[in-house]
């Protein structure tokens, strides 16, 4: 309460029914002009703009196609599940790693990262599950389904002391 907007993730993000992003093109608040050519055009174009500022330059709709055939939905859905994804193939990658390293210093790193794993998934199904309230769409079959309910998830306080063991 009291901040201002632009200190607000919802400044930048500007979820709404009809897609995400914040329009810096343009036809937007024009700030792709301050681009020599010819970035000035690629970031305007959103077909010729690099995918990682897509949403930075352009706000699309939920259903915009990329290159890569997902919709912005599904891309969005894929991204945050594969740092779920990241930390499970960290996970194993480590355990791979028991019978060389002091055991406890191996459950030590083994603690942390069901920790981050926790966290992962936490942040994936509370992303999301925001996310989806202005999409309306369903989660690709594709990915784990969220464990969490969102109005689950905005009750949550936290306890960081565990972040800096």
């Amino acid at each position: 309460p009291g901040a201002r907007p632009d200190w607000l993730p919802s400044y930048y993000h500007k979820a709404d029914s009809a897609g995400i992003g914040f329009d810096r093109s343009s036809t937007g608040t024009n700030a792709t002009a301050q681009y020599a050519q010819p970035l000035n055009e690629w970031f305007d174009n959103p077909a010729t703009c690099p995918k990682e500022f897509l949403l930075w330059f352009h706000h699309l709709p939920w259903s915009h196609e990329l290159s890569n055939g997902n919709t912005l939905w599904e891309e969005l859905c894929y991204r945050y599940q594969g740092g779920v994804d990241d930390v499970r193939f960290f996970q194993q990658a480590w355990q791979q790693q028991q019978s060389v390293l002091n055991p406890a210093v191996f459950t030590k790193v083994q603690q942390k990262l069901e920790i981050h794993l926790k966290e992962a998934i936490w942040w994936r199904d509370a992303c999301l599950l925001y996310f989806q309230t202005f999409s309306q769409m369903p989660f690709p079959a594709t990915m784990d389904a969220p464990v969490h309910k969102l109005e689950e998830l905005k009750q949550q306080k936290f306890d960081l002391k565990h972040h800096n063991e």
